[in-house]
């Protein structure tokens, strides 16, 4: 619960905030004066001071002061009968979080605690993660959200094991990140960690870097080549959008993994290879095998285990601290002092979608930090996409009769609105309707939303 001093010597108004902020939700205590509020704020803690601007002996700008040196952490709005912008001048400067007038809207005073509460909770997370931001976490991770902790706990679970994995998860979401956190924690981790892009390269080129060549096996083929499955042996290799590898590739990949051997392009000796595999891709494997553009015997031996990394909008208490992270990294690499961010800016950055997911977010701090001129960044150094960002909704209907619609259109939209928040991926969809993929088909069909 919000802890709201309220400070006012109009000991019917207090009674009068007091009734109705309760009433709101939060927990009230009242001083009449500034002298009690400050021996109130000696034993116990309050998120929110909310205090009159006149009153006898101390007023509101001083008690403000006094607030601001001893406990700088507690966000103060200042109320006044008096307003005009010599004394908003004055609350500001001593410190005040905000400032309304009276007669008190007491919807504004509503709002203005909320905020200033809100203010207190970020500044104290961001603090909280400056002090934790060199953890013991596995390098690059995150895990503040219940969501990254599953991850985790399954990262934990599955790293002694030399089972294949397969991370699935939107562009930008950490894939490599988690398929490097398995290698660490895995009984391999002193051996190599190999990772190829099988989306970067032609068929041709890629056989060749993955199972290597003997000399004079095609034009430019000058020396003896061992390839990545032998590079990484004793340790790792990671086959990063394995999706969009080519067709003919992939029994080759298969036939490597089932026989844990590997022959050379133009050759005719196989070699032994001890490697450990971990796919990742941001396709629906299930949908590609349906359409031939992906060996269903592939799918099942590179799916032992499956790694689902969630988007980052679908984890919003990984935000700040992925920020803090990066700012860290960034101000070193830099030599910049900048050490964190102000509430300000953690609200745009909290409020932002990011379709970009981690690695945009890991850009935008870079980019702020580039911009930044204090120690702390503001909105002013976020991009503009972020920095301006208006978070939308699928409204279905509201409260109006002549805005409600026939209940087919209402599954329309909110199929529309499940296959954006799973990236267009059907099986993930499927899933989140509690529907098998099918009848999923048949739905957007139905709805004139195949594609």
């Amino acid at each position: 619960m919000t802890r709201v001093l309220l400070v006012d010597d109009d000991a019917t108004l207090c009674e009068t905030l007091e009734i109705d902020l309760v009433h709101r939700g939060y927990g009230v205590e009242t001083c009449l004066s500034a002298s009690h509020a400050l021996e109130a704020m000696e034993r116990a803690d309050f998120d929110v001071v909310v205090t009159d601007l006149q009153m006898r002996q101390v007023d509101g700008i001083e008690l403000c002061r006094r607030i601001v040196e001893k406990r700088g952490d507690v966000p103060v709005v200042v109320l006044t009968a008096f307003g005009s912008f010599e004394t908003a001048v004055a609350a500001m400067r001593a410190g005040a979080y905000d400032f309304l007038s009276k007669p008190i809207d007491l919807e504004s005073l509503s709002f203005a605690v909320a905020r200033a509460a809100t203010h207190r909770q970020l500044r104290g997370e961001l603090r909280r993660l400056q002090r934790e931001v060199s953890g013991t976490m596995p390098e690059g991770m995150v895990a503040a959200s219940s969501a990254m902790k599953a991850v985790l706990d399954l990262v934990d679970r599955v790293a002694p094991s030399e089972t294949t994995v397969l991370v699935t998860g939107e562009s930008g979401s950490g894939k490599e990140v988690v398929a490097r956190a398995i290698h660490a924690a895995s009984r391999r981790r002193n051996g190599p960690f190999v990772a190829i892009n099988c989306a970067a390269m032609p068929e041709t080129l890629l056989e060749s870097e993955l199972f290597g060549h003997v000399r004079g096996a095609f034009t430019d083929a000058r020396t003896n080549e061992p390839g990545l499955f032998v590079a990484a042996s004793g340790g790792t290799l990671f086959l990063d959008e394995i999706g969009d590898m080519p067709l003919a590739v992939q029994p080759k990949i298969l036939r490597v993994l089932q026989e844990r051997r590997v022959r050379p392009v133009g050759g005719t000796a196989e070699r032994a290879v001890d490697v450990r595999v971990i796919a990742a891709t941001n396709r629906d494997l299930e949908t590609a095998i349906e359409e031939g553009r992906f060996r269903e015997d592939l799918y099942y031996r590179i799916n032992v285990v499956s790694v689902g990394l969630p988007p980052l909008r679908a984890r919003a208490s990984d935000v700040l601290p992925l920020a803090m992270r990066f700012l860290t990294e960034a101000a070193r690499r830099s030599e910049k002092r900048v050490t964190g961010i102000a509430p300000a800016a953690a609200e745009r950055l909290m409020s932002y979608s990011w379709p970009g997911n981690v690695r945009e977010l890991a850009n935008t701090m870079e980019h702020a930090v580039a911009l930044a001129r204090m120690e702390q960044i503001t909105p002013d150094d976020l991009p503009e996409r972020v920095r301006d960002f208006q978070s939308t909704h699928v409204v279905v209907a509201g409260d109006d009769p002549s805005e409600l619609v026939p209940l087919e259109e209402v599954e329309r939209r909110y199929i529309e609105r499940v296959l954006e928040a799973v990236a267009g991926n059907k099986s993930a969809a499927a899933r989140v309707l509690g529907i098998d993929r099918k009848r999923l088909y048949r739905m957007l069909e139905r709805l004139g939303l195949a594609s």
